[in-house]
């Protein structure tokens, strides 16, 4: 046997080893949970599978849920694209402390977060006076703390990130020569973005608010410590919290059964992005070819 073969040899078995590993660890790891969220779900009869999906507590928490992850997803998408083009495009004093503290959620446990708002919007807040004082203007009980606004902020900051770090990284790359040379040529800011800037970017910004997307649907942490109130604040995850901690047999097994909605929202959504990035890299085959 040549050297050449022993070498192919072990690049083979090496590569059928690395395979069994990562088989073996996303089938025990994801498959294995997955299924069993779904067979447990379906454990007293589809019937009650369906009654347990569409209970009011859990139509509120469904409710509650796309509020949040709508709101959070259009604003993290807005602000998103401000925040990577100033860091691309601009020279700024400051640029490095704005770039960290993108990053902040990342770094914070969403307990925290959801205290800290706590502490901000609640009634030992020191926001709270004027709150206070606005509600007694206007007669009315606007609230931020243990209210769907409370859910809102706390979503739209764990999820902040992810749509600025999945454009940065390509206006990066695509520089500023395309963009300097249109200004030279006398085309607007808007006009640039929409017509140079967006191009580039929009297979990463799709990406990025799949993402923020999964994120908000899931989020627990943050949101709990902003939403006591079964059947007005709670979002999904809560809600299937506070089943699975009733203890009995039938609330365990509706807490799986509402547990697959979100099973079922994170195919889609998985289902989505690979489409998104087939199709991406259709494109910049065509492109190259």
């Amino acid at each position: 046997m040549t050297e050449q073969e022993k070498l192919e040899r072990q690049s083979k078995r090496t590569r059928m080893i690395l395979i069994a590993v990562s088989v073996l660890f996303i089938f025990l790891m994801l498959v294995v949970p997955l299924a069993a969220i779904v067979v447990n779900s379906l454990k007293e009869g589809f019937g009650f599978y369906i009654q347990a999906i569409t209970t009011e507590y859990v139509r509120n928490a469904l409710k509650v849920t796309l509020i949040a992850t709508i709101i959070a997803v259009v604003v993290n998408t807005f602000f998103g694209i401000c925040a990577a083009w100033l860091l691309t495009k601009f020279s700024f004093k400051g640029k490095q402390v704005l770039a960290t503290l993108i990053d902040i959620p990342f770094s914070i446990s969403p307990v925290i977060v959801g205290l800290a708002f706590l502490m901000t919007f609640g009634r030992l807040g020191w926001t709270y006076p004027a709150i206070r004082a606005i509600n007694q203007w206007l007669g009315t009980n606007f609230r931020i703390a243990f209210a769907i606004p409370g859910v809102v902020i706390a979503t739209i900051f764990v999820t902040f990130p992810y749509v600025s770090r999945e454009i940065i990284p390509v206006l990066n790359a695509q520089g500023k020569d395309e963009e300097e040379a249109a200004a030279l040529m006398g085309a607007k800011g808007l006009k640039i973005f929409f017509k140079i800037t967006f191009p580039q970017i929009k297979w990463a910004l799709i990406y990025g608010i799949i993402l923020c997307t999964s994120r908000a649907l899931g989020e627990f942490g943050a949101v709990n410590a902003l939403s006591k109130t079964r059947g007005e604040t709670f979002t999904l995850p809560l809600e299937i919290d506070a089943l699975y901690m009733s203890g009995t047999d039938v609330s365990i097994t509706s807490a799986f059964a509402v547990s697959s909605i979100l099973v079922i929202i994170a195919i889609i959504i998985m289902v989505v992005r690979n489409i998104l990035e087939h199709r991406s890299n259709k494109k910049m085959e065509k492109g190259e070819a």
